[in-house]
């Protein structure tokens, strides 16, 4: 059976990275790097201490630090411990790919998709009452996670799993902070 899942996995990313073309390679290569999506996590820091001012503000401000700090090493330490190797890596299949870049570490589970989902789902429920429009965060994710598929560096479980991994660890951090922010913030 999980030989079965794998194989099906193997055959999803060659399809999905198959639909790739020349002309959208730079895009999705800007999109993949993280320090392009730098106007987001500036808009969502003044959100911050728009919202909360700078006591409380910077409070929460070092939370998503420390957060995406946690989620990273977490994947780091997820990969560690089933060392699957990348679709780039992988002489069964990388002839069959595009691949753009090449990594070296290990794939699963994906560490773009992991802290993007964290980040997104901790912002999403910091702001929903607030601002309307925050949903839209998720179109971080979705497209960061993506273009690791786009790349053919990262496998549709890797991307699958590290979502709903950072979906728990965005969930729980909310959760977390808020118990925080009324034991520290009380007046």
């Amino acid at each position: 059976m999980f030989d079965i899942l794998i194989q099906k996995d193997k055959q999803l990313l060659i399809y999905l990275n198959s639909l790739g073309s020349e002309q959208w390679d730079p895009f999705w290569l800007f999109i993949t790097n993280q320090f392009n999506w730098a106007p987001l996590f500036l808009l969502i820091i003044f959100l911050i201490f728009k919202k909360f001012g700078w006591k409380k503000g910077g409070f929460i401000f070092l939370f998503v630090i420390v957060l995406i700090a946690f989620s990273d090493q977490f994947t780091n330490m997820i990969r560690g411990i089933f060392e699957r190797l990348r679709p780039n890596n992988d002489t069964n299949i990388n002839h069959l790919l595009r691949t753009l870049i090449t990594p070296q570490s290990y794939s699963f589970t994906s560490g773009h998709a992991t802290t993007s989902m964290t980040f997104s789902v901790f912002v999403y429920l910091l702001f929903k009452d607030s601002y309307k429009y925050i949903k839209y965060i998720f179109i971080f994710p979705i497209f960061f996670a993506y273009s690791r598929l786009y790349l053919g560096v990262h496998f549709p479980i890797d991307i699958l799993t590290g979502a709903t991994i950072g979906s728990i660890l965005g969930f729980t951090a909310f959760k977390l902070q808020q118990f925080l922010v009324k034991k520290l913030f009380t007046t």
